[in-house]
């Protein structure tokens, strides 16, 4: 198994999400995490005894929690923070319950290392079979966030996706949906900078709460399992039926060791741009939008056709 190097936060999830103003300054104002009781630059190792099973990190913009045995990713929030490219309202929004890699009951048991730096946060901690990794920014929105795993037999590892229930105000509680400024696009050819970017159908999540927030799943060699038991009918531009096996609260995805889930807030979740090109060790950034994307955006409320169900398998 190759070492995965560790490398700035930024230029990482940039390629990550397929646009280098994936998180602008604008958007990161005043951000930086703190987690194990650290802030500020800080790049340790900490052994299992130092490690809590469960630790909080903690930003201006972002909070999550993380799982040490696993680094699966709980409670992932956006704070509602004053900022210029706010998404939420200025609300408080819960957006995922959890993001879960499936390490085979392999527990990840060495050392936890941890890097905070530029408002970016690394984690990384391997097991007897697998490395994981977790990179964050924190920031009001872009490609802020994304996880790897790289397995000792090279096999695909299963990340399960679940958005959070807001059970105080519904309209907060974010789903998955067909984009239908995409679906109502399909098959046309937008300009790319000095090229062409060809208009495919788009799943994205939002809420009933704010116009702004939307979001969408932002793979790198990993594929979205087809969910039989949510079987959703979208009308395309012409009229007709599409099937879309997709659930309103729940993505699961079989990742290649080496390969990376990512999230992507905003405007970036909403433009016609090409995914990342295929990386699985040492990514960098290479896909360099630079506003050369036009951007669709989305509906908003979005329609209940549109919306897919059911919430999970």
């Amino acid at each position: 198994m190759n070492l995965l190097k560790l490398v700035t936060v930024a230029a990482v999830l940039a390629a990550a999400t397929g646009s280098a103003a994936a998180a602008t300054s604008a958007a990161c104002t005043n951000g930086g995490f703190s987690a194990l009781g650290r802030s500020g630059k800080v790049k340790i190792e900490l052994s299992g005894s130092q490690i809590p099973a469960t630790f909080a990190v903690k930003g201006r913009y972002v909070e999550f929690d993380v799982d040490s045995a696993t680094l699966a990713v709980r409670n992932y929030v956006l704070t509602g923070a004053a900022n210029a490219l706010d998404i939420t309202g200025g609300v408080r929004t819960p957006v995922f319950a959890s993001k879960v890699p499936d390490l085979r009951g392999t527990p990840l048991t060495g050392k936890l290392e941890l890097e905070l730096k530029d408002g970016g946060l690394v984690l990384r901690r391997k097991g007897g079979a697998v490395d994981m990794k977790i990179q964050a920014k924190d920031c009001a929105q872009g490609g802020i966030f994304q996880m790897e795993a790289e397995r000792d037999d090279d096999k695909p590892t299963l990340f399960t996706h679940t958005l959070a229930t807001n059970t105080q105000n519904s309209n907060i509680t974010p789903f998955y949906f067909d984009n239908r400024n995409f679906r109502n696009r399909e098959g046309d050819v937008l300009p790319f900078g000095d090229a062409f970017m060809t208009v495919t159908a788009r799943v994205n999540f939002g809420n009933d709460f704010s116009g702004r927030f939307v979001g969408r799943d932002s793979p790198q060699l990993a594929t979205r399992r087809s969910e039989a038991t949510c079987n959703n009918t979208i009308v395309n531009r012409n009229g007709l039926p599409v099937s879309v096996k997709h659930c309103g609260g729940v993505s699961r995805w079989d990742v290649q060791s080496g390969g990376r889930m990512g999230m992507v807030l905003g405007e970036d979740a909403v433009e016609v741009a090409p995914s990342a090109s295929e990386c699985d060790a040492d990514c960098q950034a290479r896909n360099q939008v630079n506003g050369k994307a036009v951007v669709l955006g989305f509906p908003f409320p979005v329609a209940p056709a549109d919306r897919l169900q059911p919430r999970a398998p």
